[in-house]
């Protein structure tokens, strides 16, 4: 795609000369000055767009994004910085598209559960180089030095989920979805609906609360045992574990 594709005006390209002189304008409240810079850095920002190709989104949604990083590079630059616009605006236009690919999931986890899930995919690529097969939960947790429970929620953090509603095999007439292969029984359905609840529930969890009910009530563990293991007093764990508790039953309701 070009961007007469993306029907987007082609501006001349301004000389590094003409920039600098502009963003100074900009600097003093210049709005035509800022307004003629983006114009004529839409070519930047397009051809940023090229290392974002394939991820299952709107190129021109990404373009408005990394117009605002484009905007904001305007808005900061600093000529003392001593380099040029480009090298300054385009870390800022990328940094703005990986913020928004980052963001735009439907369940939202902290930071740390999504380094954790990069580390768990890094060191299943590893092993299965290493072993010649899919590892198992319990050989990547070893690896990284992590419990299991904290793999498998990293493991799911990462899943993209997918509508209980969504067609299975070939579209037609008589096209299954994914809700049709639930077990039937009331019963089971509900506790595998509060499982799936609960789950979301801890993934919204600060990362030491949700260690410590994972120890507490997955592992059977006594508040001072988790205590001992986490480097925190028997009265410091059950005060958290009272706040996770708090928190799960704010969103469970």
């Amino acid at each position: 795609m070009g961007l007469q594709d993306m029907s987007l005006p082609r501006f001349p390209l301004l000389s590094e000369e003409e920039t600098l002189r502009l963003l100074k304008k900009v600097r003093q409240g210049d709005k035509k000055a800022r307004e003629k810079l983006v114009n004529c850095n839409y070519r930047l920002v397009f051809n940023i767009l090229k290392r974002f190709e394939g991820r299952g989104y709107d190129e021109e949604d990404l373009f408005q994004i990394g117009v605002i990083g484009l905007i904001k590079a305007i808005d900061n630059f600093d000529p003392s910085f001593n380099v040029k616009f480009s090298t300054y605006a385009v870390p800022m236009i990328i940094g703005e598209i990986r913020r928004f690919l980052r963001d735009d999931h439907p369940i939202k986890t902290t930071r740390a559960l999504k380094e954790k899930a990069v580390q768990v995919s890094q060191s299943r690529e590893r092993l299965v180089r290493k072993l010649a097969r899919e590892p198992t939960v319990e050989e990547i947790a070893r690896e990284l030095g992590m419990e299991k429970e904290e793999v498998v929620l990293a493991i799911e953090a990462a899943q993209f989920p997918v509508s209980l509603f969504e067609s299975v095999g070939q579209e037609g007439e008589d096209s299954s979805q994914v809700i049709d292969y639930l077990p039937g029984s009331s019963d089971e359905e509900l506790k595998w609906l509060e499982r799936i609840d609960l789950r979301d529930a801890l993934l919204c969890l600060p990362e030491r609360e949700r260690q410590i009910i994972l120890l507490r009530y997955f592992q059977d563990k006594t508040q001072a045992e988790v205590g001992s293991q986490l480097g925190l007093s028997q009265v410091q764990i059950s005060r958290l574990e009272k706040r996770a508790f708090a928190k799960l039953r704010a969103y469970l309701s």
